[in-house]
């Protein structure tokens, strides 16, 4: 007996997968509700390994999805609230389009609405996977704060990813988990660290802007939804951590301030808080008063020999970040009008400073600006009033290359009207035999307490006016004898006899036998020992490139201040 006839294309990994439209037919949705779903529950199209074979010998391009994906969504309980919705939909049109009002106002009283709740914890089975998900949630979250209430998107949304980003930017303060700030073309990039786990986001900067037509805000907005979900889980599990109060609220002395301003100045209560809020001025009440509350104190045990150089470094590493933590302790910051407020108030307070700014300016200013404990001021541009003796007036750029140098870098270098340093960023990490820039070899001199970078600039800038001094001294000496009619006394010494250098020959005796152990190579190992060298070649190559041309920049800056300093000579002869 023969067997059953085997049939192309149904066996194998054609079975694995399935095409959009065949899964929209299975769950019975419209394109719309499918994308919808799938964002939601996170997914996303495969592309197949043998994609002819999966088409059936077609080569049309096609979207598929793996078939136990679509399996999974078929009991998914949200399905049963789009149909809801669009029942809810056909019921009110139909309504309006009779004129009944009165059933009008009953189907919106029973608009059906879901929650998400139940495809966070399918999504992150720990608090750590959410923790791990969070960069683009937050700048999501961020940048749709950000968008002016048109018609793109729902008022609603774009208040709570307001509230949400606000409240986990209040966490990051009272934590002292912020690590790294940088300035960049798009935004301001934070690096946080919330339980061991690193968190980047971007921030726009605050400018207007329009929206652009070729971006689909629907599936942002689904995008936003989850997101804003997930956010509000971690936010609460995060005030929990710090036995903070969830909503957060201000302490006492904040809030009967409010309620004077209130009953002046604004007519909504929420958005009055709001505003109080995101000033970022203010800490955050407790659940317990901080007086009872047990203080973890960190075990400190004595040194033994067995212990090892990774545990002297790790302890090294936390005094150094306990440093970092209390980086702007004990200063005391005002920011003048033209300064971005949110960011700087945000950075300041994550490292334990003190901020205020102009009352006319907004809501949550702390103290005024004749404030003779004030350390610090933060100007953008020429000060035209009278300046105070005893505080600073540095750029704002000072406050962010301190948070990335963890320490106070000198204020000299940011005074008004000064050139400033390169911003460095803090996420660039370069290794062995990479190039690296003058200023960040200072900046890592002065975080070992040394000022070498400057020294050895000093001594370049010596050693070249040295040899000057020197020819002018021997010129001026020839000249005297050919006056005199001496000669230049020439003495011959006995030479010495030079012994061989044992380090070098053992050198020598090393690359003859590395050179012996590639000619003794298989083919495929030296192939790729050729890979290695040629990548770490080129690696160094383009370090020599980088230098050559930071060094042709420098030559062309001291050969510019030579001019100018011989043009003022010049004009003062």
């Amino acid at each position: 007996m023969g067997g059953l006839e085997k049939k192309k294309y149904e066996r194998g990994s054609a079975t694995n997968y399935i095409t959009r439209n065949k899964a929209r037919k299975k769950l019975q949705l419209s394109l719309a509700d499918f994308r919808r779903l799938c964002i939601l529950k996170g997914i996303y199209p495969h592309e197949p390994k043998h994609k002819k074979k999966v088409n059936k010998g077609s080569t049309s391009p096609r979207t598929f999805y793996l078939l136990k994906d679509i399996k999974f969504l078929l009991h998914e309980p949200i399905i049963n609230k789009f149909r809801e919705y669009k029942v809810f939909v056909r019921k009110l049109r139909k309504a309006f389009g009779k004129g009944e009002w009165n059933a009008v106002e009953r189907i919106k009283e029973n608009k059906p609405g879901y929650k998400l709740d139940h495809i966070i914890k399918e999504r992150y089975p720990t608090f750590i996977d959410a923790l791990r998900d969070l960069d683009d949630a937050l700048s999501m979250c961020i940048l749709f704060a950000t968008f002016p209430r048109t018609g793109k998107c729902h008022v609603q949304t774009i208040q709570l990813c307001r509230r949400l980003t606000i409240e986990f930017m209040h966490f990051v303060i009272a934590s002292r988990s912020l690590r790294k700030v940088f300035l960049s073309i798009k935004g301001i990039y934070y690096q946080a660290e919330v339980l061991g786990q690193p968190i980047t986001w971007i921030t726009p900067y605050a400018f207007a802007h329009n929206h652009p037509t070729d971006v689909d805000y629907r599936v942002m907005a689904t995008f936003t939804e989850f997101y804003t979900t997930l956010l509000g889980f971690v936010n609460f599990r995060l005030y929990q951590t710090l036995n903070l109060q969830y909503p957060p609220n201000l302490e006492d002395k904040a809030e009967q301030e409010l309620k004077s301003e209130e009953e002046d100045q604004y007519a909504m209560d929420s958005e009055t808080y709001m505003e109080k809020l995101s000033a970022m001025s203010a800490s955050l009440t407790r659940v317990v008063a901080p007086g009872m509350e047990d203080d973890a104190e960190v075990d400190v045990f004595p040194m033994d020999g067995s212990s090892t150089e990774q545990e002297e470094e790790a302890r090294k590493e936390q005094q150094e970040l306990e440093q970092q933590k209390k980086l702007f302790e004990g200063l005391k910051f005002f920011l003048n009008r033209e300064v971005p407020r949110e960011p700087l108030a945000f950075v300041i307070r994550s490292f334990g400073g003190e901020v205020s700014w102009d009352r006319s300016m907004c809501i949550g200013a702390t103290y005024d600006m004749e404030d003779t404990t004030i350390t610090h001021q933060i100007v953008d541009r020429p000060m035209l009033d009278k300046q105070v003796i005893n505080r600073y007036y540095v750029q704002p750029q000072w406050l962010f290359d301190s948070v990335n140098a963890k320490l106070l870098l000198p204020v000299a270098d940011y005074f008004p009207g000064v050139l400033l340093p390169p911003h460095l960023s803090p996420f660039v990490v370069e290794k062995d035999g990479d190039y690296i820039p003058p200023e960040k070899q200072k900046l890592l001199a002065m975080q070992r307490g040394e000022y070498a970078a400057e020294e050895s600039e000093s001594e370049e800038e010596e050693e070249e006016d040295k040899p000057d001094d020197e020819h002018d001294e021997m010129l001026k000496k020839r000249e005297g004898c050919e006056t005199s009619g001496k000669k230049l006394n020439v003495r011959v010494t006995a030479g010495t006899m030079k012994m061989e250098n044992r380090a070098r020959a053992a050198q020598h005796e090393k690359g003859e036998e590395k050179r012996l152990a590639i000619m003794m190579m298989k083919k495929r190992e030296k192939y790729l020992y050729n890979k290695i060298m040629f990548g770490k070649k080129r690696k160094v190559r383009e370090a020599n490139k980088l230098a050559a041309k930071r060094k042709a920049h420098d030559d062309t800056l001291k050969s510019e201040k030579k001019r100018k300093k011989a043009r003022k000579e010049q004009s003062m002869a």
